[in-house]
């Protein structure tokens, strides 16, 4: 049994959960109530991959990275379409990390009012940048689909 394959489809799928927190909390913060005593077990779920699983998914990501660059070697550097694949997850990584991560931990510990117009807008930014995530994780996706021949 080719064990490439498998490695492939469990390095996608860690690289995918790491992002999954940034993605889909700001829709949680729609209901109002995405806190940390929130009762909806997937929001809780979120808050916890976020907090505690994002070393253990990230290190899974880099392992099964370096053995996928082991394994392919040279030929990483001739399929041009997944060099622009991993620059795009690198800054939609970085987006997560470094800008939807700590707006969400600030708006997430927040109990807002419905009028609290400065909170929605926030939560509403976050969803922006959610949906540009989405969109980085969506061409990443069609590069690796396609394979397209880029130069």
């Amino acid at each position: 049994m080719p064990w490439l394959p498998i490695l492939l489809v469990i390095h996608i799928g860690l690289a995918i959960t790491l992002l999954t927190p940034s993605l889909l909390l700001p829709f949680a913060l729609r209901t109002r109530r995405a806190t940390v005593d929130s009762d909806n077990r997937f929001v809780q779920l979120l808050l916890r991959m976020q907090d505690r699983g994002t070393l253990v998914i990230g290190l899974g990501v880099a392992i099964t990275g370096i053995v996928l660059i082991l394994v392919l070697g040279y030929r990483l550097a001739t399929q041009t379409w997944l060099l622009v694949a991993l620059a795009i997850y690198a800054v939609d990584l970085a987006i997560a990390f470094f800008i939807q991560r700590p707006s969400l931990h600030r708006l997430v510990g927040i109990r807002a009012a419905w009028d609290d117009e400065v909170w929605r807008a926030r939560a509403r930014r976050q969803r922006y940048i959610s949906y540009a995530m989405a969109g980085l994780v969506a061409t990443i996706g069609f590069l690796m689909s396609t394979k397209p021949e880029l130069w």
